[in-house]
């Protein structure tokens, strides 16, 4: 399926991929410059920003999880690269976790189409790629039904069906989504879905434009709705899908966590900018800087410590990821809040940094798995760990 010609940049030869530390110095560079030199247009007037993505790509950032040829994952290098982004604009740290994920679809899935040079476009951010897996996660979980539906032909599969929404796409991106196979009568096959790569320029693919959303205007999200669309042998990501979400899902979570380190600690930041002139009366507030410090500091190497085995199957791991994922929520909820108390009427203005913050904390919250599914799940596996 990526067999269409693209003029762009490659991966980096082996001799010349970033070492960790270059690779977070340079994010942290580029999130310093031009990042923030876009952010407001990202998030006021919902501009996509595609070279800033790549750029992030360039550094080293957007393959530093893939096992590459003379350069092993590292999955806290890349939490660290997106921690960077988000301290700036949490909304580009979510569009590259959407990357990020679906090149952790493409390397797990065993599809050559999948691979080789399609995997390293991807890697360097040559071509663009996102997740449609908010629906059937939330599956899954019980909360929601699969709305993608396909029919089995001697081809391949047929899919119809409608994703509300989808981040980071344009028209020539792809992304990774899940759909539930039906016999000849519209029936569910019992526990038969099927994981497939969607390319947006595709024959029965249409973008819609969504309703606006808070903090999450330029990050390229679209209803996406499939109408006969067909997928063959080259677009399989994983059929049967259930065992191969068992084995990403610890990784596919843990690596959101960089949204909320870069979100927290980018509203640390706008407390010790008035610090010195508010910090008289501001003394008397809760959740002040030091004390978010040390505990965003104690988190960061947990999720550190988790990063080492991102592909552990064990429920005492997955519990220990979901656990860290929802630390890093509430975290960001946190100390987003107190920024706006910290700087007063100043963070109250539009054009405050503070303000965009808590509005991304709230996403950071929200997005699947949201602070509420985390608990479920949670709860799930404490559950089961009982004895009795």
């Amino acid at each position: 399926m990526f067999d269409d010609p693209v003029i762009d940049i490659a991966l980096p030869p082996t001799a010349v991929l970033p070492a960790a530390a270059d690779v977070v110095s340079a994010c942290r560079e580029i999130a310093r410059g031009p990042l923030a030199a876009v952010v407001e247009a990202c998030d006021r007037d919902g501009f996509y920003p595609r070279e800033v993505l790549q750029q992030f790509g360039r550094a080293g950032a957007l393959s530093a999880h893939l096992d590459l040829p003379g350069h092993a994952a590292d999955y806290g290098v890349a939490i660290a690269a997106m921690s960077e982004a988000g301290r700036v604009c949490g909304a580009t740290a979510f569009m590259m976790w959407c990357h990020d994920v679906c090149g952790l679809y493409m390397q797990a899935s065993g599809n050559p189409a999948l691979d080789g040079v399609a995997l390293a476009r991807h890697a360097s951010g040559s071509t663009l790629g996102a997740t449609g897996m908010s629906n059937p996660m939330k599956t899954f979980a019980g909360i929601e039904t699969m709305l993608l539906k396909a029919r089995q032909t001697a081809a391949g599969y047929v899919v119809n069906g409608t994703l509300p929404w989808v981040s980071n796409l344009g028209p020539d991106h792809y992304f990774g989504a899940v759909c539930t196979v039906v016999d000849d009568k519209g029936v569910n096959v019992p526990n038969h879905e099927v994981m497939f790569m969607i390319r947006c320029n595709a024959p029965g693919v249409t973008l819609r434009d969504c309703p606006s959303f808070s903090a999450m205007e330029g990050t390229g999200t679209y209803a996406v709705a499939l109408k006969d669309h067909c997928i063959g042998a080259g677009d399989i990501i994983a059929d049967p899908v259930r065992p191969f979400i068992g084995r990403i899902k610890g990784a596919f979570i843990l690596l959101q966590t960089g949204m909320g380190l870069g979100v927290t600690q980018g509203a640390i930041d706008s407390i010790w900018k008035v610090e010195q002139q508010l910090g008289g009366v501001n003394a008397f507030l809760e959740d002040r800087p030091d004390a978010l410090q040390d505990e965003l500091d104690g988190l960061t190497a947990r999720i550190m410590l988790l990063a080492k085995t991102p592909f552990d199957a064990s429920d005492a791991y997955l519990l220990q990821v979901l656990d860290a994922r929802a630390h890093a929520s509430e975290l960001a909820l946190r100390a987003a809040q107190s920024a706006l108390l910290h700087q007063g009427a100043r963070g109250y203005l539009m054009r405050s940094e503070v303000q965009r913050r808590v509005r991304e904390s709230h996403f950071v919250a929200i997005v699947t798995p949201a602070l509420k599914h985390l608990r479920k799940e949670m709860a799930r596996l404490n559950t089961q760990a009982m004895p009795g």
